[in-house]
């Protein structure tokens, strides 16, 4: 697990141009394994070719060219995972034995696609049959405190999916809203605000959160601070300023976690949209007090819902501003769920794009929303429903594969936590690529196509190169 006490709250490791062996020794008939997924075929992380290296001639404009300088690395790969929330778990508990065994798999081992993070909510979030805290509604000492609700469903099915991870596994927790009585509003949903006279009861919550659920032998990487601090939402949420927010993580949050000997846990800060991040991230960081608590900067893409593009240039921003602060990943999904679009693959492509450009902007983890729901998108107590990779019909008890599982599988199979993201660019935008190194030395280059043509495009690893074809609507690994 990654963790940091609090006086050296620093970035994963990023090494200098001595910190990766050097790509030195020749690679000629050195192969690449060539992973696809590709519309309109078969191809689901198959492997499509066996492709060697030979000496590069010089690339012309007319060729296009995926460019890797594996001399260059960035920042430290933590993981990719997605959310196992009460609707996961009661969908979970709906299928066969069978069934169960082979979701897992498919989601947390070799065989499927290898995630290591899983992120929870503390207590209840939009996706589940309902609203409840931890606590007596009224109990500010936090007495009656207890995850009992959690033990029946979800925390079971975070066990199985732990079990299969291991070592490597992160897990973290966010919160949606804090009890009604502690809020402005006195209602769980629909915004509001935490009441001052409640900041240091909430911020113990979190306390205890963390040490019920390590007593069930779950370690707790961290948690981030509020789900979506700037939404007024009809299901359960909470309005922070980026000052509230700063001043609750700096007066309460950091200071309660480092006397309940928490101070290994990482506090991620925002955990919202790429839109607004920048205003949070500068009035948080340049705090000093402040930033001694944040190991950085949670982000969703929703701020693409009314036909925007994604602000990938802001978290470049952040990462040259801030650059001992890590950015994660921590949220999205397709929203608008139709149960006739489960194989849309524009779909996937949302998640590719995303990937590639959150990874090439500094980004060290990547977290899916629900990582299963059922043919209705659900269940969410507030019909929010919307798509996951995986779908299960709860009527007949099969498993629907979209297209998004495997092209989040294009990075979350190969690319193993401690990687170093390593330097690669495109000579033209039909093709979007990132790369990154495993600590075996190992190089897995990910390249994407969306246009309707298939494209014939070089790799060019220093002064070697390969040539290959991506489909139209495709997404490639390429491992050597």
């Amino acid at each position: 697990m990654v963790s940091c006490n609090n006086s050296k709250k620093e970035a994963l490791k990023v090494p200098d141009d001595k910190g990766m062996e050097k790509v030195t020794r020749s690679l000629i008939d050195q192969k690449v394994e060539v992973y696809t997924t590709a519309k309109d075929t078969d191809f689901r992380l198959s492997k499509t070719n066996e492709n060697v290296f030979v000496n590069s001639t010089q690339p012309t404009e007319a060729e296009i060219s995926v460019f890797v300088n594996p001399d260059k690395t960035f920042q430290e790969f933590l993981g990719i995972g997605g959310a196992i929330t009460d609707a996961a778990a009661e969908v979970f508990s709906t299928l066969g034995k069978d069934k169960q065994e082979e979701f897992l798999k498919a989601y947390y081992s070799d065989e499927g696609i290898n995630y290591n993070i899983i992120r929870t909510s503390i207590h209840s979030s939009d996706f589940g049959l309902g609203s409840h805290t931890y606590i007596e509604e009224g109990d500010k000492d936090l007495k009656t405190f207890s995850i009992e609700k959690d033990k029946v469903k979800r925390i079971p099915m975070i066990k199985r999916a732990k079990a299969l991870i291991k070592e490597d596994l992160v897990f973290y927790a966010s919160p949606w809203s804090p009890p009604a009585f502690m809020k402005t509003n006195n209602d769980m949903l629909h915004g509001g605000k935490l009441l001052p006279e409640y900041n240091q009861a909430w911020a113990n919550y979190y306390v205890k959160f963390i040490e019920a659920y390590e007593a069930e032998d779950i370690p707790v990487w961290g948690v981030t601070i509020q789900n979506e601090p700037m939404a007024v939402q009809r299901w359960e949420s909470c309005i922070y300023t980026a000052e509230e927010e700063r001043d609750f993580l700096k007066n309460y949050l950091g200071p309660t976690f480092e006397k309940s000997g928490l101070g290994d846990k990482n506090i991620v800060v925002w955990d919202h949209n790429r839109d607004l991040i920048s205003q949070r991230a500068n009035t948080i960081f340049e705090d000093p007090e402040a930033m001694k608590y944040a190991w950085g900067i949670g982000f969703h893409w929703y701020e693409t819902w009314a036909g925007g593009e994604p602000k990938y240039d802001n978290l470049k921003n952040i990462k040259e501003s801030f650059p001992t602060k890590n950015l994660l990943f921590t949220e999205g999904c397709q929203e608008q769920f139709d149960p006739t679009q489960y194989q849309r693959w524009s779909n996937a492509e949302r998640y590719g794009n995303s990937m590639i450009n959150d990874f090439n902007s500094g980004t060290v983890g990547w977290t899916d929303w629900n990582i299963l729901l059922n043919e209705n998108g659900g269940p969410n107590h507030v019909q929010n429903f919307c798509f996951a990779p995986i779908h299960a019909d709860t009527t007949t008890g099969e498993l629907i594969y979209t297209p998004s599982y495997f092209y989040i599988g294009h990075f979350s199979k190969f690319i193993k936590k401690g990687a170093l993201r390593v330097s690669t660019t495109t000579s033209r935008s039909t093709l979007e690529s990132t790369s990154f190194q495993n600590p075996d030395g190992q190089i897995v280059t990910v390249v994407m196509n969306k246009t309707d043509d298939s494209i014939q495009y070089k790799l060019l690893v220093n002064e070697f190169e390969t040539i290959n074809t991506i489909p139209p609507h495709s997404m490639q690994s390429l491992v050597y």
